[in-house]
């Protein structure tokens, strides 16, 4: 299952990870986002233990969406090191986030 991403513990979780981390920015209202759940929780279950994978819920965490510049949902961005690698906007097959993600391994 994906983790769940706060302002209170993004530094840790994101940016201080030793492990690239997945991270989809959302929000309740969005249907495309609805869309891209069960494929986010797949990566979070196939993946466990390689990469961290988890959600952002723009809504709540507003300073996070505008820290990243998130102008629409989804958008799903994979950090290494503490830094933004790779970003996509709107719904993607899976291969496409298991591709970006074998380069960061």
């Amino acid at each position: 299952m994906a983790l769940n991403f706060t302002e209170e513990n993004f530094q840790k979780e994101v940016l201080e990870s030793d492990i690239p981390v997945l991270v989809d920015f959302w929000a309740v209202w969005c249907g495309p986002c609805k869309m891209l759940a069960p494929t986010i929780d797949q990566l979070a279950t196939e993946l466990e233990g390689k990469v961290k994978v988890g959600k952002v819920n723009v809504d709540e965490n507003q300073s996070l969406a505008a820290r990243y510049g998130i102008m629409s949902i989804p958008t799903v961005m994979i950090f290494k090191d503490g830094k933004v690698v790779e970003q996509f906007i709107g719904v993607q097959p899976k291969g496409v986030y298991l591709d970006a993600l074998n380069k960061y391994l």
